[in-house]
């Protein structure tokens, strides 16, 4: 079984977060990812080919944004948000709601 490492909490930096937030595609990942609810990777298929949305995974994860859970050949994607506030208390409500903002207009 395929294991994806995550950064511990205290390893997670502002400027990784902002860097991981800062493109369009990643964003819609996450913003998908509010409702709390762990999302199997297949599902966001719509947004790019699959090879650059493991890419755009692989940045989210590695910025300590999101969680992989691996089940046999399927990938769940979940957003750390409890890690992101106890990290940066706020900063992630803020970012997505300047984000679905902006989306509706």
């Amino acid at each position: 079984m395929r294991y994806f490492s995550h950064p511990e909490k205290e390893a997670i930096t502002l400027t990784g977060i902002l860097y991981a937030l800062s493109d369009s595609v990643r964003l819609e990942i996450v913003l998908e990812l509010l409702d709390g609810m762990e999302k199997g990777a297949y599902e966001f298929k719509s947004l790019c080919k699959s090879s650059t949305l493991a890419y755009h995974f692989r940045i989210l994860r590695e910025a300590g944004i999101t969680k992989t859970r691996v089940a046999g050949r399927y990938h769940f994607v979940s957003l750390r948000r409890e890690d992101l506030n106890a990290r940066f208390p706020g900063l992630i409500d803020i970012i997505l709601e300047s984000a679905k903002s902006s989306n509706k207009e």
